[in-house]
């Protein structure tokens, strides 16, 4: 298993560029209602075992001992990596690449965390559970028996030699998460009120509903409290689980979505409705701008007009990186945090950066020149005069 390492780079950057905030979050739409992940916060070593009603599908995760299974906060990962990937995609990137490079600063941001001491060592255990975790399925194995995977194949740490503080991070994809993000239809758009959801089958439950109740119309998704226990691949007994659903469904606090219990004549078991609260999100990404579907290995080239999505792009960025265009408000908010600096000659070099490769167009360049700065001053700001 691949482990993080330490790493001398140069103050160069062109490997980091900022994905922050307001990227567009996707989740996998494979990995949304069937039991990937651990739904407990305590570690979970028994394995998950699942197999479809209908008996043609299963999964099997398996956890290594000494980390434990991969949980569906660890998950969040893999939702701001989705996310990196199918935005690569929508602005035409040729070679949408499995290995991605990051700060983890951004990832936490992104994601709901503080950016503290305790959340970078919690944000290196978590990939290394995404490592470490082992996954059996024969969903979209086609003529394969099986696929098996780990969630990451790796993980890298860069460490600045002098200030011993993290100079960025790279995280290789697995190929059937990477497969199935790239593929038609791949990703659904989730609500970034997600992350802020604090309960496992809280979580799992809001993925359920996306998949299921988002496009249903009134009438939404129901499903048999006795095959949602199964789809979830939660620890305990059925009867604990259905006491946990009632008062879930009483405190009704989902996101984009209303839940309610419903009895069915001649069942025994009670059914689990999920509908879209009015005006909640639930769209699913249009065909215009889901990621350009790509059944090969990750470096198969994708069929595109590259002349075009150049010239779309320096237009795009010229937009942005006109003289004079930081805002306001950046402008205010680095003085803020970052006192001291000459920002008009730090943005000359941002852009000059920024303009060498249309392919680093920022989500938000605003964003992406403060986040520079934020790199920058935290790196350099003992050369400031007291």
């Amino acid at each position: 298993m691949t482990r993080a390492r330490r790493e001398a780079v140069s103050d160069q950057f062109e490997l980091f560029l900022p994905y922050l905030a307001e990227l567009p979050l996707r989740d996998q739409r494979e990995m949304m209602e069937r039991p990937f992940f651990s739904l407990a916060k305590s570690k979970r070593v028994k394995p998950i075992d699942y197999r479809s009603p209908d008996g043609k599908l299963w999964v099997h995760v398996s956890a290594n001992p000494d980390y434990g299974m991969a949980t569906i906060w660890d998950a969040d990962i893999l939702i701001y990596c989705a996310s990196m990937l199918a935005d690569m995609a929508r602005r035409g990137l040729n070679d949408v690449p499995r290995k991605l490079h990051l700060m983890p600063y951004d990832l936490l941001r992104a994601i709901g965390r503080q950016p503290t001491g305790r959340a970078y060592e919690l944000l290196g255990q978590a990939l290394d559970r995404l490592v470490a975790t082992t996954v059996k399925t024969n969903i979209r194995a086609e003529n394969r028996r099986e696929a098996t995977f780990s969630w990451l194949d790796g993980w890298t740490q860069l460490v600045d030699e002098k200030t011993e503080r993290s100079r960025g991070m790279t995280i290789e994809l697995s190929n059937w998460f990477w497969e199935g993000v790239m593929m038609t239809g791949g990703v659904l758009s989730i609500d970034r009120a997600y992350f802020d959801i604090t309960g496992g089958r809280e979580r799992w439950l809001y993925k359920v509903a996306r998949k299921h109740a988002g496009g249903a119309g009134e009438a939404g998704f129901a499903i048999a409290l006795p095959t949602l226990f199964e789809k979830s691949g939660a620890e305990g007994q059925y009867r604990r689980f259905k006491f946990e659903i009632a008062r879930i469904v009483e405190r009704d606090e989902l996101p984009g979505y209303r839940l309610a219990l419903e009895t069915v004549e001649g069942q025994r078991e009670p059914m689990l409705r999920m509908r879209r609260r009015p005006g909640g999100e639930g769209v699913a990404v249009p065909a215009a701008t889901a990621p350009s579907p790509i059944a090969a290995a990750p470096d198969a080239p994708v069929a595109v007009d590259v002349g075009a999505l150049v010239r779309r792009s320096v237009t795009s960025l010229s937009t942005r990186a006109q003289a004079g265009d930081l805002t306001d408000a950046t402008l205010a908010t680095l003085r803020a945090e970052c006192p001291g600096w000459d920002y008009q000659t730090l943005h000359a070099e941002f852009r000059t950066w920024v303009e060498g490769d249309p392919a680093r167009t920022p989500v938000s360049y605003q964003n992406a020149f403060i986040g520079y700065v934020r790199r920058y001053h935290a790196r350099n700001r003992h050369l400031l005069r007291g």
